[in-house]
């Protein structure tokens, strides 16, 4: 019989489905999405131009991912883990760390991963760059632990992150068709979710 664990409270909204294959629960971060687990799950999410920071404590058992699109966005407040304010990096990385904290994490033992930044429509303006210059600047001024990083290229990827290791496996998603590539990221992230089991698997 397959197994949830509650989820913690602020991130009932989140989908999770059991994965045969992995033998797990698995919850899965759409865009402006971040999620935050002590139990022993996985949490997933695909990538375009987008970053997921996994931050953790592995101290602790603790850990979450976002999934932000744009670097930052001024003057607004946020206070739910699926406001349009997460599609934002300042944001999405500013309630990722208090909600890991609040569940428990101590900032000193945080360790961040990083994850995306792909130009991934070469007629498009290069919108990962600047997520990834970001996301970089923000780890160094707060002081992060920075684990690893895959970041930029012209690769999709799926990240697959346990939260309460830090483990994380990433599949970047070499082959799409053309007609795919030249649509807008949100159309094609189905088809990246789909086309994950045809490609290679790194560990981070």
């Amino acid at each position: 019989m397959n197994q949830f664990q509650p989820v913690l409270h602020g991130f009932e909204h989140v989908k999770r489905f059991w994965d045969s294959g992995r033998g797990a629960v698995v919850a899965k971060v759409l865009p402006g999405e971040f999620y935050v687990s002590k139990s022993d799950e996985l949490i997933s999410t695909v990538l375009g131009s987008c970053i997921a920071a996994c931050i953790y404590d592995e101290q602790q058992g603790v850990g979450g991912m976002n999934h932000f699109m744009l670097p930052g966005v001024k003057g607004t407040t946020s206070i739910h883990a699926d406001d349009l304010n997460c599609r934002y990096g300042n944001w999405a990385m500013e309630y990722l760390i208090n909600e890991v904290i609040k569940n428990g994490a101590k900032r000193e033992n945080l360790k961040i991963k990083l994850f995306g930044g792909g130009k991934i429509i070469s007629s498009m303006t290069d919108i990962g760059i600047g997520n990834i210059r970001f996301a970089e600047a923000y780890v160094e001024e707060e002081q992060l632990t920075l684990i690893s990083h895959d970041v930029g290229g012209p690769w999709p990827r799926k990240v697959v992150f346990h939260p309460q290791t830090g483990k994380a496996q990433v599949k970047k998603l070499r082959q799409m068709h053309n007609d795919t590539i030249e649509k807008r990221e949100v159309k094609y992230l189905h088809d990246i979710e789909e086309q994950g089991k045809q490609t290679d698997i790194e560990l981070f």
